[in-house]
């Protein structure tokens, strides 16, 4: 008897909007197949006498039309494509040979040489769609498809736009320090641009990955002359995104945390330059975490409050009302504070703090150089003196040190 030769699928897109697909069976399959069909647009009847909790609310949502029976010879009349995934096997084998008939494509999953279809494992990024066979071997169909999603997310794969560049710019928050704690989409848009602005706390290690002839600006050596630091790096971020450049401003955290980032979107909207705000990770939660310590915890704090020490409490131009942060029970994270710490921990003491609170200092968090250091309300001014902390470090002040690794 003559071997066939290994069958090859031929790959295409089909465009379903509007148009009737038949799934016979509301189990697990059905459970993770049937959203892409309803993000395509198609006319959806689901037959299946029972089906997952998820899919029955596609259904009372009104996404697609459930039919509570077992299959019927017929249900696939107007069809332009059926899912085959019942547990019933005489109800696939009916059904499928239905499809046959009426020339309908049909992918079955109990039985893929039966099937005239086969779906393929697909991503999405950035407007592409990825979809990826190995014939037998869904697995590494996944792993594939992973792969190159993956790659296409964080820049590391070359994608690159056949189309006119919009000039613009993009406030990227960079995280906390490690370079894979940047959001994918900050990390696809740093691999596409002409021009980086970085801070000296963003992801230090991501620049090295930038290619060549993109210009990488350290935000602390822009000339300024007399005028102030910020406003010299919005002239940059204009005078780049005006020359028609994608220009990315790699700031540490998040933009909008103590970053100033509003500050640069307003400059860039009054000089009318289309601006894209990419959230990050921000330390106050991150670092923390990094060092063994959640900033809230069942039964120990019910909130937890972020504030910034870079100016000190006595300092008329300080915005904080101490008073009432003292006041509260759950955790106090402060971000630049190491050189003030004494003086704020002065403070919360004055107003009721009780001098035992426990506080711990993360120096760079969440690299490889990370260190933490333990202290007391009352004892930290002499202990950061005496460990040597320098900045960067997050201050967590409460109960919920004492759950993390140093308690």
């Amino acid at each position: 008897m003559a071997q066939h030769a290994e069958q090859h699928a031929y790959p295409v897109g089909l465009r379903l909007s509007g148009r009737r697909v038949v799934v016979v069976g509301g189990g697990q399959v059905a459970q993770r197949r049937l959203p892409a069909l309803v993000a395509a647009g198609a006319d959806v009847l689901l037959v299946s006498p029972s089906a997952k909790a998820s899919v029955e609310a596609m259904a009372a949502a009104g996404e697609i039309r459930w039919e509570r029976r077992r299959y019927q010879e017929g249900d696939l009349q107007d069809a332009w494509y059926a899912l085959i995934a019942s547990s019933d096997p005489d109800a696939n084998r009916t059904a499928s040979a239905e499809a046959e008939r009426s020339r309908i494509w049909c992918v079955r999953s109990d039985d893929a040489e039966a099937a005239t279809a086969w779906t393929p494992a697909t991503g999405r990024s950035e407007g592409v769609t990825v979809a990826v066979l190995t014939g037998r071997d869904p697995r590494r169909s996944a792993a594939v498809r992973d792969a190159i999603v993956e790659g296409l997310r964080d820049g590391t794969l070359a994608a690159p736009h056949h189309r006119t560049r919009t000039p613009g710019v993009a406030l990227v928050g960079g995280g906390p320090g490690d370079p894979d704690l940047i959001t994918v989409r900050g990390r696809r848009l740093l691999a596409e641009a002409d021009v980086v602005i970085a801070d000296r706390l963003g992801p230090r290690d991501l620049l090295n990955e930038l290619p060549p002839h993109v210009e990488l600006i350290d935000a602390a050596k822009i000339p300024y002359g007399r005028a102030m630091a910020q406003e010299a790096i919005n002239d940059a971020l204009i005078e780049h995104a005006k020359a028609g450049k994608a220009v990315v401003r790699l700031k540490g955290g998040d933009p909008f945390v103590f970053g100033r980032g509003m500050e640069e979107a307003h400059a860039l909207a009054a000089a009318g330059i289309a601006c894209t705000v990419v959230p990050g990770i921000s330390s106050s939660i991150s670092v923390p975490g990094a060092a063994g310590i959640p900033v809230t915890h069942r039964g120990v704090a019910h909130e937890f409050t972020v504030v910034s020490g870079h100016v000190a409490p006595e300092d008329e131009r300080s915005l904080v009302d101490w008073a009432a942060v003292a006041r509260l029970r759950g955790t106090l994270v402060v971000l630049m504070g190491v050189d003030k710490i004494g003086s704020i921990a002065r403070a919360l003491m004055e107003h009721g703090k009780a001098p035992d609170t426990p506080l711990a200092l993360i120096q760079e968090g969440t690299t490889a150089a990370q260190r933490r250091v333990d202290a007391t309300l009352a004892t930290v001014a002499e202990v950061v003196r005496a460990e040597e902390v320098r900045p960067p470090a997050v201050i967590v002040i409460g109960d919920v040190v004492a759950l993390g690794d140093g308690g």
